[in-house]
């Protein structure tokens, strides 16, 4: 085409043209060729992976599914791990694990007075850093692999193992790693501290009335799947607030927490180094935990409420007493057992 083209044309200003065409067309032969090349499964971001029987604790095995009301873009179903129980394990000679012996340790400070964020963000980089530590070694094979859940006789207690934490924070807005301070009210001058930390999501308030749960996971025990994650701690919040009661809970459409009547009772912002976890989420309990939502927009949406759970409740709840309905719906959405409160109290910093 392009000799051709040249020899019929008759002036240079003619030939520049059809130089200039004949490249744009090649560009787009070009582009085209390499979209071809790239072709984006339609299931490509799908946070749904396959897993099969293995022999070591810090891997799954394969998933089941459990319906629940979710929307479509937050899965609209969940699916659990599948690990099997202790009793079953008697009968499958092949199972890799049993929920029995993923042991995680527990430190319920719910019932204390509220403790300073700084404290428990530096407790949380410690607890990560130790997970990291463990996973670096036994990479390298340099020490007997002990693995992220505790052994019967808690020998591996300092070898960076899972541990959930459960508490309430002094008055603090904390905002996410790219968070907008335009939604703090008069930020220059706001009367609860404000820190800027490196979970997603938008400004939220922390402090006394509120349930903080932050679980330092290692999710190779789990689905390394970040949305699967916080889908799991929705799940769990669900759970917690069903068996407190609770009516109407529920998850809604692009937007991350649960939800009650409208408005927000729990709020999720995580962060993952990794593939182990920190931060967490936030459930709100009593009318404490709501007066500081006034100097934020929370969770930067706009014209949404807050609510907490005992708006809700015939007979209020207490923050220890939804702690350990928390403590139950972990323990039934990660198939894990949490440490009983005697070697929980033997263990704490």
């Amino acid at each position: 085409f392009l000799p051709f083209a040249l020899r019929v044309t008759s002036s240079k200003r003619s030939r520049s043209t059809v130089m200039r065409c004949v490249a744009a067309m090649l560009s787009c032969f070009f582009l085209l060729l390499m979209s071809a090349r790239h072709v984006v499964p339609a299931n490509a971001f799908t946070p749904h992976m396959q897993w099969s029987p293995c022999t070591s604790p810090t891997k799954c095995l394969s998933a089941s599914s459990l319906p629940l009301n979710a929307s479509k873009q937050q899965l609209g179903e969940f699916e659990t791990l599948g690990i099997v129980s202790q009793r079953q394990s008697h009968q499958d000679d092949t199972a890799a694990t049993t929920k029995e012996n993923r042991c995680v340790r527990l430190l319920d400070y719910s019932s204390l007075d509220p403790i300073s964020f700084h404290d428990m963000w530096d407790m949380q980089k410690e607890l990560l850093q130790k997970q990291l530590d463990r996973i670096m070694a036994e990479m390298k094979g340099e020490d007997d692999p002990k693995g992220q859940f505790l052994l019967p006789d808690q020998s591996n207690i300092n070898f960076g193992h899972v541990t959930i934490i459960m508490l309430q924070h002094k008055p603090i807005y904390t905002l996410g790693t790219g968070s907008d301070p335009g939604f703090i009210n008069d930020v220059e001058n706001s009367p609860i501290d404000v820190v800027r930390i490196e979970r997603g999501g938008e400004v939220t308030y922390h402090g006394p009335g509120q349930l903080v749960v932050y679980p330092i996971v290692d999710l190779r025990g789990y689905r390394q799947d970040i949305h699967w994650y916080v889908r799991a701690l929705e799940e769990a919040i669900l759970i917690a607030l069903d068996m407190a009661g609770v009516e109407g809970a529920t998850r809604e459409d692009d937007v991350t927490g649960i939800w009650i009547k409208g408005n927000k009772v729990a709020a999720l912002g995580v962060k993952v180094r990794r593939w182990v976890t920190m931060h967490g989420l936030a459930v709100n309990i009593d009318q404490r935990s709501l007066g500081n939502f006034d100097g934020i927009v929370p969770c930067g949406l706009v014209g949404r409420d807050v609510t907490c759970i005992n708006d809700h409740l015939d007979q209020p709840i207490s923050i220890e007493d939804f702690a350990t309905l928390m403590k139950r719906a972990m323990e039934q959405v990660f198939e894990i057992k949490v440490a009983d409160e005697e070697s929980n109290d033997a263990t704490r910093r």
